[in-house]
């Protein structure tokens, strides 16, 4: 399918094109972090699911940088195309790429220096601590790697590559369901050995994407003059990418102040089953950040072209189609607890504490969709002010105050309760700012360059 089909064939047929290979490599990559769970989970212990649980606030962190480039870059590549300036998006790859490298290896570095106190602050004890310092310690050399697959990959896809975006997760995502059981369990090197092969996968697919762009054949692609820093260009990167950066940094603190605050209520063991709940609603929720980056390219290029029709469209279509795979998974966790918690764990007390866990934060996870799709179509148009709103509203303005009053009434119930009773508030949210922002694209078409 060519770039300039995205002014043309119908809407249901482009977010399929798009959407499909974009939610295939994400269900790829949440597949295999399932897979890498229950292989540290039934190979080392509940302890070591609560040490890596405590390694997801870092890994958020990471993403956040990575996003930041990745997605703004991706989404104002899609407008520039739209408006046919390739010189431009061209631009935006050499500097995407330098921003990536120098940013990635910053905080790299400062990971390494302070691993074991940011794992503390993060909620670790004395007990997850070791498990938690063995994983991240061989993480940290692939965490560039990482966002360069991650960064690019987005910038593949809104160039008109949704087959080889998804090429670019297979190629990552198997090669790691393949080396997990042989360095966790062959080799006996348990957490560290999962790390090890996220590390190799990670620099082969970050590789792959690299190679594309490196073809002159490929739409946009790296050649002399593009790589010298723009910073007008950087800042539109940023203001487009800094919505779903922000909610990766926000996620980093939300998870450390669950952490705490599970332990604190709890123990150890409440932090294991929280990671299998993030497991869990990572797995549903990638489809839907699948969803959402299918409809980005056709809204971002409708936009850029004044096609206000077609964009709202794909918004509409990726809406229903994330809120019902939210609802399906809401109510296979409510009725099936129990096996979801005993696919990561065969300890008694781990399952009984996951299964109370999801009774309580799953009830409202049928509209977790809505506001991200609503704040990917903000992305999309550039509105980078009302998507850092919605990005902020569920886990800084509402989650945060919610770990602190809920628990002071229901104990570690409260801590649970916190997930949902957030999500209505950001449903609320969503409702009101996308419904303003409709009317106001009802009375005219926005001018990208000024927007």
């Amino acid at each position: 399918m060519a770039i300039n089909d995205l002014a043309t064939k119908p809407i249901g047929r482009l977010l399929w094109h798009y959407s499909v290979p974009s939610v295939a490599g994400m269900l790829i990559w949440a597949f295999y972090n399932v897979v890498d769970r229950i292989y540290i989970g039934q190979g080392a212990g509940p302890e070591a699911i609560s040490g890596l649980a405590v390694t997801f606030p870092v890994m958020n962190l990471s993403a956040a940088m990575g996003v930041l480039i990745g997605v703004g870059a991706s989404a104002r590549t899609s407008i520039l195309l739209g408006a046919k300036d390739k010189e431009r998006a061209e631009r935006v790859l050499g500097n995407s790429l330098v921003l990536t490298l120098v940013i990635g290896t910053l905080y790299t570095l400062c990971f390494g220096v302070w691993l074991d106190p940011i794992l503390m602050a993060f909620g670790a004890s004395a007990t997850t601590l070791p498990y938690a310092h063995d994983y991240m310690i061989w993480m940290l050399p692939g965490l560039v790697a990482t966002n360069l697959c991650f960064s690019f990959n987005n910038i593949m896809r809104a160039s008109g590559y949704p087959m080889k975006a998804l090429v670019t997760n297979m190629l990552g995502a198997i090669l790691n369901v393949v080396l997990d059981p042989i360095f966790i369990f062959w080799l006996d090197l348990g957490i560290k050995g999962a790390a090890i092969a996220s590390t190799i996968s990670m620099y082969i697919g970050a590789a792959y994407v690299m190679w594309h762009f490196c073809k002159k054949s490929s739409i946009v692609h790296f050649r002399r003059g593009i790589y010298g820093l723009d910073w007008n260009l950087i800042g539109n990167i940023m203001a487009l990418g800094i919505a779903p950066s922000v909610v990766n940094a926000a996620s980093c603190f939300i998870t450390m102040k669950v952490n705490t605050s599970l332990v604190e209520y709890g123990s150890d063991i409440d932090v294991g089953a929280c990671g299998i709940f993030v497991t869990y609603t990572s797995l549903l929720t990638s489809i839907v950040v699948g969803l959402n980056q299918g409809q980005q390219p056709i809204i971002g290029y409708n936009y850029g072209a004044g096609n206000v029709t077609r964009l709202k469209g794909a918004y509409y279509l990726a809406t229903i189609w994330a809120t019902v795979i939210c609802a399906a998974g809401c109510f296979f966790g409510l009725l099936w607890p129990q096996l979801i918690a005993r696919c990561f764990t065969s300890d008694p007390g781990l399952t009984d504490v996951t299964v109370n866990g999801l009774y309580h934060s799953l009830w409202m996870f049928w509209a977790v969709g809505f506001p991200i799709t609503t704040t990917g179509f903000f992305q999309s148009i550039g509105k980078a002010t009302e998507s850092i709103i919605l990005s902020l509203a569920r886990q800084i303005i509402f989650m945060y105050p919610l770990l602190y009053i809920l628990p002071s009434f229901w104990g570690i119930d409260g801590v649970w309760l916190s997930f949902p009773v957030s999500d209505i508030f950001a449903v609320g949210v969503s409702v009101a700012m996308i419904w303003m922002e409709l009317n106001k694209i009802n009375r005219r078409i926005y001018d990208p360059v000024c927007n």
